[in-house]
């Protein structure tokens, strides 16, 4: 009902630029974490543990200056709404949404809980996928299993092919969907 209701700059032009920019955020996170898998297999310095000696605001932790931090940052707020959004998505938890002027207190603690967990796995998740160096102030680097390059180097390799699935798995539904649409009118 939505759809039909959007005007038609909303549904010919917003609609499909919200996609492509979805698209290119998820395919930027996918090359960003491939890199950093080859950066893994080749330099051991690659690994997410702790910076030592941090000199914040003297050197740029993006190889691309401004515009790699700039980029670091709408990434990671890319994966925040993601997580946030796959979450709410999961069969497991649809039934932990908020209901507008109905939501008892208990399923209030639970989202309030829910969101704190994500959002304290945030810095450990971007770190480990290679996605930022900076440490938020927590030193996150200092957990064991993130010197250990098994687990970090299958954790970007889960994350590179599942997301890759998923981005094949759904572009290519929504164009045969669209093929099957158009073709079925005309026939």
């Amino acid at each position: 009902e939505l759809r039909h209701q959007a005007s038609p700059w909303q549904r010919n032009l917003g609609y499909p630029l919200a996609m492509l920019g979805l698209l290119a955020l998820t395919g930027i996170s996918v090359l960003i974490v491939c890199f950093h898998v080859l950066e893994l297999l080749l330099d051991d310095a690659a690994m997410p543990r702790g910076i030592q000696d941090a000199s914040l605001g003297q050197v740029s932790f993006s190889i691309f200056g401004s515009f790699g931090a700039a980029l670091q940052v709408v990434l990671i707020f890319y994966l925040m709404v993601s997580s946030v959004v796959g979450f709410y998505s999961s069969p497991l938890f649809t039934r932990l949404l908020p209901e507008r002027q109905d939501t008892p207190l208990t399923k209030i603690i639970g989202n309030c809980v829910s969101l704190l967990v994500l959002s304290s796995a945030l810095p450990v998740f971007s770190r480990t996928l290679g996605i930022t160096r900076f440490d938020l102030l927590g030193d996150f680097g200092r957990f064991n299993w993130l010197g250990n390059f098994y687990i970090v180097f299958l954790y970007n390799m889960g994350f590179a092919a599942l997301t890759t699935l998923c981005l094949v798995k759904k572009v290519s539904w929504a164009v045969q969907a669209e093929l099957i649409r158009a073709f079925g009118e005309d026939g």
